[in-house]
């Protein structure tokens, strides 16, 4: 019985040590940091249509996938997103972005990150002006090359259904 109980406890000595096995020490806060600063470049890179910018931010992957606000916008693999980024910034002009309600977590590693806010999102289409207030802008981020990448994310507008709470 004894050698059962030590044969347990060894188990799970070794069970509970090796869960973060593999991962680094991980500044969480300089992590964020450095998230809060993609988001930040994603709002500047369309306010200022850099798409050398956008290309630095999204991994350059076929398995990548991007929610637009439009119900047909499923976008899956860097071409396609490049493809309707070009596109958007060939219509639009003189975009003014504002974010709020940042919300940012990152995996036990720091490899993975997810996050999610608010944008109001103001442009300039076909010569009139279109204002978007509260747009929900949630995404996936994944630490490549020892970069902040979007491999995943979703902008959609809020409905006011008016149900009572």
């Amino acid at each position: 019985m004894k050698k059962l109980l030590f044969f347990f406890a060894t188990v799970a000595v070794l069970f509970f040590s090796s869960c973060n096995q593999g991962c680094k020490k991980v500044d969480r806060a300089k992590e964020i940091v450095e998230i809060e600063n993609v988001l930040e470049q994603y709002v500047l890179a369309n306010e200022n249509q850099d798409f050398d910018l956008i290309q630095k931010i999204w991994a350059p992957n076929s398995d990548i996938v991007f929610y637009g606000t439009d119900s047909d916008e499923r976008l899956i693999g860097w071409t396609n997103i490049r493809n309707a980024i070009k596109n958007q910034f060939n219509q639009i002009r003189d975009t003014y972005i504002s974010a709020s309600d940042q919300f940012i977590q990152i995996n036990d590693c720091a490899t993975t990150a997810w996050f999610a806010e608010s944008l109001n999102y103001n442009f300039i289409y076909k010569g009139d002006a279109r204002s978007y207030e509260g747009v929900r802008f949630t995404g996936v981020l994944q630490k490549i090359d020892g970069k902040w990448r979007f491999v995943q994310a979703h902008l959609s507008l809020p409905a006011h259904v008016n149900i009572e709470k």
